[in-house]
């Protein structure tokens, strides 16, 4: 496998810590998003995050060093010289095949596409782009600098080649890969941690415990650094609705049909940490109310 060049779409938490993951292992990547502000938070989010993890002596390299892999972009002309593109945007099929559309006429016709998506099927956005052989899923798991899982998913149209080319680079990223032989909405884990993450919202919604307390028997019994609605309020729960919806639209399966407390804090603006309020209330800090 060789890869001089990533093209990662979009900056938000996922993108620019897939970005970061790649930097890190190594790799130039061109980071793209529509909003020049949102790159620069994504950059000053990266440089601390490396800091960290260069002040701890988890990885090799200096900030700068690191830093100086990752170029920023607003245009998608920048994927034009690039072996693997990584979709990282808005977990909505149609800005999704609207971006595949725009790289569709840019990228080389050798190129790996991937998709980051929690919820929609690669099949579906294979069928948007030129090649849909040479696409396949690549989901990676927030924090992405900490998490080592990545499920590689393979579509319908995804050959055998692309399949065993996504494996071998989630390996040369330092992570584990996850293969996922069948495309199904939500991969695997994702479909284990949903049910896990809407009985605990519904456990809540019932009166039945305190956010507090069912994240603290999750970490305490189960092992998990962070419980199900820690989790929620760091992932965004808009986000979280928008992958639970699309695995019921697809599926029309009731068990991920998403609870109604959930359409009520997004509908009412609390998205979680990003907003400054979800399960928990927050600081403008980031840090968390007591």
């Amino acid at each position: 496998m060789d890869i001089k060049k990533i093209f990662v779409a979009g900056c938000g938490t996922m993108g620019n810590g897939i970005a970061q993951a790649c930097a890190q292992c190594g790799y130039d990547v061109a980071m793209y998003d529509i909003s020049s502000d949102g790159l620069k938070r994504a950059l000053d989010t990266i440089r601390k995050s490396v800091g960290r993890l260069v002040e701890k002596a988890k990885i090799s390299g200096t900030v700068d060093n690191i830093l100086s892999r990752i170029q920023v972009t607003e245009t998608v002309d920048a994927a034009a010289d690039a072996d693997l593109v990584i979709e990282a945007v808005y977990e909505k099929i149609e800005v999704k095949n609207e971006l595949f559309g725009k790289l569709n006429a840019v990228i080389r016709e050798d190129a790996i596409v991937a998709s980051n998506t929690s919820g929609l099927t690669i099949s579906q956005m294979a069928a948007a782009t030129r090649h849909p052989e040479n696409f396949l899923g690549l989901h990676f798991f927030n924090p992405v600098p900490l998490m080592r899982a990545v499920e590689v998913v393979k579509g319908v149209s995804t050959s055998e080649e692309t399949f065993q080319f996504g494996k071998a680079f989630v390996e040369s990223i330092d992570k584990e890969p996850i293969l996922v032989t069948r495309d199904i909405a939500g991969f695997v884990l994702n479909r284990i941690n949903m049910l896990t993450n809407m009985e605990a919202m519904r456990l809540v919604e019932n009166n039945v415990a305190s956010p507090a307390d069912i994240d603290k028997g999750a970490r305490l019994a189960f092992g998990r650094k962070m419980g199900p609605l820690e989790t929620s309020d760091l992932v965004g729960l808009d986000v979280q609705l928008m992958a639970y919806t699309n695995v019921y639209e697809e599926e029309k399966d009731l068990r991920f049909y998403p609870p109604s407390i959930l359409r009520r804090k997004v509908a009412a603006g609390q998205l979680g940490k990003k907003t400054g309020k979800g399960w928990y209330e927050y600081h403008p800090d980031g840090s968390r109310k007591q």
